[in-house]
């Protein structure tokens, strides 16, 4: 009996959030939880904890915080760092302690990634009076850093100065034993490129992470913020959401069933209809004017890149047995007026006898056989790094964010051929394209990977 620590992993978002606490004492605290909060209260439950503190080591701007649904259930109080929370909170500083039965937290400021930014040295009674850990948000991860860029107004530089003190003076001198749990693992866009790794230890870091080699405080800077991936546009958003206090929705909510002429009727209405279904599904046939976001690991980012928050959605699944996974990643992005989804799916549109559209999908041999007829516009979706890196000869190029915005400078009496780096994205581009009234659209599944796979030629 004594020390809790447990992990909670939410796909597609890449978030690693904790449950630790003293099993002796009964009591326990939640570090950094995902909107959908019962799985916490389960893992507490299980492990005869009362919660206690809920705890955020910073302003998340990729996911909505959980914060205010497990202080609404639990009476639990929010603690976070001294930064721009527009509700009332624990406000943590440099040395504050949260006592958790035989075990502790310590906090570090650790600004870089937002300002605002806490660590949490942890401690266990029944190992010593040294850390064995520390929590460190979005500061340091496997193999990566926190970005500095997310917050804006000009502060990237500044930002990137005070990760380099947080990393170099603060983290890295805690010594090679300390284990590292961060807020996020491979996939999630906080960082540049995240290691595989859920857990680490300052040792292997400060080994093997490329942003911890020795460089001056200015070359830290400039190689970090070098090469950014440009950050997704909802992430303002959703920054701004966790700032002011995420609205208590109580859970998920239900998505109820829409027969066809209803869905129908809604989507006249201004519904958006987002078509969850594999890219090859959507390219067979779709209801005119979808938008295809496959639900894939990378389901929440590219849904959260372009749906508007402020219009309804209905969803088409391939199985309704993905609606509860679909619904899911919706709430956690803020993504909060779902209407329904379609009761039976494509099956009860195709035999109420609606209109369908298509996707015509084109192996990389026909996209190189056809890239040069007069007729044809091959259209890289991908990002500005990847672009530089190689392309198919002749292509142009528009990143699938910007596509919405930048579709009229785009021939509409010629086929566009969208391809990104293995389909999706391209697949959601193509969507975006018919839905702005493109007729002549194909796809090409494998995209990149297959181009390269089959040894076609390369534009640099």
């Amino acid at each position: 009996m004594g020390l809790v620590l447990e992990r909670i992993q939410t796909g597609g978002l890449a978030q690693l959030s904790y449950v630790i606490g003293d099993d002796a004492a009964g009591v326990g605290a939640v570090i950094d939880p995902r909107r959908d909060v019962d799985v916490y209260l389960s893992t507490l439950r299980d492990r005869r904890l009362r919660l206690a503190h809920i705890i955020e080591t910073h302003i998340h701007a990729d996911f909505v915080s959980g914060a205010h649904e497990l202080s609404a259930r639990t009476g639990a109080d929010i603690a976070g760092g001294d930064g721009d929370y527009a509700f009332k909170l624990r406000r943590l500083h440099e040395g504050d302690r949260i006592g958790l039965g035989g075990a502790s937290l310590h906090v570090l400021h650790t600004p870089g990634h937002t300002p605002e930014h806490v660590s949490l040295l942890a401690f266990d009674s029944n190992q010593g009076d040294q850390a064995f850990g520390v929590f460190t948000g979005d500061t340091l991860f496997n193999m990566d850093v926190g970005r500095p860029d997310l917050v804006g107004h000009g502060t990237e530089k500044k930002l990137a100065a005070d990760l380099y003190h947080s990393l170099f003076h603060k983290l890295l001198p805690l010594g090679d034993r300390i284990e590292v749990f961060p807020c996020h693992g491979a996939g999630s866009a906080c960082g540049k490129s995240i290691g595989d790794r859920l857990q680490s230890t300052i040792g292997n870091e400060r080994l093997f992470n490329p942003a911890l080699q020795d460089r001056s405080q200015s070359a830290f800077v400039a190689w970090l913020l070098s090469g950014m991936p440009e950050p997704p546009a909802h992430y303002a958003r959703l920054k701004n959401l966790n700032a002011a206090g995420a609205p208590i929705r109580g859970g998920v909510p239900p998505v109820p069933p829409l027969p066809p002429a209803e869905l129908q009727r809604r989507q006249t209405g201004g519904t958006t209809i987002l078509d969850c279904r594999s890219i090859l599904a959507f390219g067979g046939g779709h209801i005119p004017g979808a938008l295809n976001v496959a639900l894939r690991p990378e389901f929440p980012t590219w849904a959260g890149r372009v749906l508007d928050p402020e219009i309804g959605v209905a969803v088409v699944v391939e199985d309704v047995h993905d609606l509860e996974a679909v619904a899911a990643h919706l709430f956690r992005i803020g993504i909060d007026k779902v209407e329904g989804y379609l009761h039976d799916g494509m099956t009860s549109w195709q035999n109420a006898g609606l209109a369908l559209a298509r996707t015509p999908q084109w192996t990389v041999h026909e996209l190189d056989a056809r890239r040069r007829d007069a007729d044809v516009l091959v259209l890289d979706v991908r990002t500005e790094e990847e672009w530089q890196r190689g392309h198919v000869p002749g292509a142009r190029h528009i990143f699938v964010p910007h596509l919405a915005r930048q579709a009229d400078k785009l021939a509409r009496d010629k086929c566009i051929v969208t391809y990104c780096g293995t389909g999706y994205r391209a697949s959601i581009a193509a969507s975006l394209l018919q839905r702005h009234g493109f007729a002549h659209v194909a796809n090409v599944p494998g995209s990149w990977t297959a181009w390269r796979a089959a040894g076609l030629p390369v534009e640099n």
